[in-house]
């Protein structure tokens, strides 16, 4: 992902154009990692998203909805105080390095106008946002505090003068003529993509391979051509942002970029960065809040799994029971034969239509008698213990099916549905619920709902809860129903008696995405109507068993699925 200079140049250009002279009417931070600046300009509202997450920090304007704690941190009450009803004066890029500085004007505790500064530093896990004096240079907060033990280059922390990060000693594009950009080169060196991402500021190794590409095996003035319009584009904010699809999505705003690739333009940079972010953060941000969730299945599947193989050795051994039950039948009928201290007697099997004989091992310490009864004994052991032990492995294996579905939508779960799972599992026991004196008030399920291209409605469930909302409330009973084929999955209802093929094969692709099969082809989706799906007495949550079936064959496409989202 190249949020490098030249994209950094783009989207500040965009955003003083956007924003400047526009007022701060309110500052969000609806996570560790995230700003949320709303700015009114010209009657309309505006959404800065500055984010330093480590793998996905950026800058840019957004309409994604965000959810915002009760009480703001810290940083965002200190941005409050001194930029609240701020007016915005300038947003410019410094270099051409990947550091913007929005300079504001606000007013203070006595309505004195005072300046402030931002400085957004987007530098990967360097990332950090710092709101500072200019009059003074000192820091009033930042993001992320760092000592001078942790940088001994410079401290970011309030009361601190700021310095700029160290320079790299690259040159800037925008300052450097063609000849002298040759003139850094070595042509005997070879490896000019390398040489050009060493040369010059702000480039990304995707960009230096491209102008590398387009002079390959050129002369001095073919260098100088690629140069000189590589330059000309930058000068003249001339734009073109862009993704590409392949085997890693990428983006640009500089055509030249990764040539001959699929590639989906954009009118703004804006748009392009909140398209390709866009979920990105907030899986990541899910990953990491559910990996102990996470954890806790997997363990709980596999602590099944190893139940079952145990179980079946136990089922093996048990296979023996009617041999036991044989030798003491064979004993009791030829007791005349055995002597005391005998360790084994060899009898004629009766069961065997040949008539052989069998010789059964016995215990010289004890009476013939007794023998037989331990034969016998061992038998009604083994024979109870394989009644209990298939039992047992019904249940693993119940508790192995459940433990998948619950893995699958928590890979797929937003923020909202963690705590839905983290419910069931408490009420299904396997999590002590908390105790609390306060009355908890009752969650709406909120499903996801789908727009069929023919405007049929399909409504989809993301975890159990809303799967058995919207199977056994939601739905009518001649509404059909789809799910994934003996795959984990969502249950998905097309609000239609008779849909059509096109609706039906739509819903199964949402079906199919929404499973475990979500990363493979010709998925197998059954659909049948709600009155022929049921849930079994005492089953788990989500599960159901149904009838009256037919199967499509479809391949999960995000795309479609995108395409057919409605706005809850």
């Amino acid at each position: 992902m190249a949020f490098d200079g030249i994209v950094t140049r783009a989207v500040s250009h965009e955003l003083h154009h956007e924003l400047s002279s526009g007022r701060i009417t309110k500052i969000y931070q609806p996570t560790d990692t995230e700003l949320i600046f709303t700015v009114r300009k010209n009657g309309q509202n505006k959404q800065l998203l500055v984010s330093i997450h480590p793998n996905y920090s950026r800058v840019h304007l957004t309409d994604e909805k965000f959810n915002n704690p009760k009480e703001p941190p810290m940083f965002c009450m200190v941005l409050r105080k001194h930029l609240g009803a701020g007016f915005i004066e300038s947003i410019e890029q410094v270099e051409l390095e990947r550091i913007i500085h929005i300079s504001v004007r606000s007013k203070d505790e006595i309505g004195d106008d005072k300046n402030k500064k931002i400085i957004i530093e987007i530098m990967g896990k360097h990332s950090n946002v710092i709101l500072v004096d200019p009059e003074r240079d000192l820091i009033l907060d930042s993001f992320k505090h760092i000592s001078s033990l942790q940088n001994r280059h410079r401290a970011i922390l309030p009361g601190q003068p700021y310095i700029e990060p160290p320079e790299q000693g690259k040159i800037n594009p925008l300052k450097l003529d063609g000849d002298n950009f040759v003139k850094k080169l070595d042509f005997n060196q070879g490896r000019m993509d390398r040489q050009i991402l060493n040369t010059l500021m702000g480039v990304s190794p995707a960009v230096t391979k491209s102008l590398a590409d387009l002079a390959y095996l050129g002369n001095e003035e073919t260098y100088q051509n690629v140069f000189n319009e590589f330059k000309s584009q930058l000068m003249n904010h001339d734009y073109q942002p862009f993704i590409t699809m392949g085997q890693k999505d990428d983006f640009h705003v500089l055509d030249l970029v990764a040539e001959g690739d699929d590639k989906s333009y954009f009118k703004s940079t804006s748009e392009m960065l909140n398209e390709f972010y866009k979920g990105k953060a907030e899986r990541d941000r899910v990953k990491g809040m559910s990996h102990d969730l996470m954890r806790y299945l997997k363990n709980e599947r596999d602590k099944n799994v190893r139940k079952i193989k145990k179980h079946e050795k136990t089922l093996k051994k048990a296979e023996k029971a009617d041999r036991y039950q044989k030798n003491g039948e064979l004993l009791t009928a030829h007791m005349h034969m055995v002597k005391p201290g005998d360790t084994s007697v060899t009898v004629v099997d009766y069961y065997d239509p040949d008539q052989k004989e069998l010789t059964i091992e016995l215990d010289p310490n004890k009476t013939p008698s007794q023998n037989a009864q331990h034969y016998f004994k061992n038998y009604q052991k083994l024979k109870k213990s394989k009644e209990v032990v298939l039992v047992e492995i019904d249940k693993a294996k119940e508790e192995i099916e459940y433990f998948e579905r619950l893995i699958q939508q928590l890979e797929q779960a937003r923020e909202e549905d963690l705590e839905d799972i983290r419910e069931e599992l408490q009420e299904q026991g396997y999590f002590k619920a908390k105790t609390s004196n306060k009355k908890k008030k009752k969650k709406k399920i909120q499903p996801d709902y789908y727009q069929a291209t023919d405007g049929t409605e399909i409504v989809v469930g993301r975890n159990n809860k809303q799967n058995e909302y919207v199977t056994n409330r939601l739905a009518s009973k001649e509404d059909v129903w789809l799910h994934t084929k003996d795959i984990p999955g969502s249950h998905v209802i097309i609000r239609s008696k008779e849909p059509s093929e096109e609706t039906v094969i739509e819903a199964a692709t949402i079906a199919a995405f929404y499973s475990k099969a979500k990363l493979s082809s010709s998925v197998p989706v059954d659909f049948t109507q709600v009155k022929h799906v049921r849930k079994p007495n005492g089953a788990k949550p989500g599960y159901v068993i149904y009838d009256n079936q037919q199967t499509v064959y479809v391949t999960p496409d995000e795309q479609i699925v995108k395409q057919l989202k409605q706005d809850n």
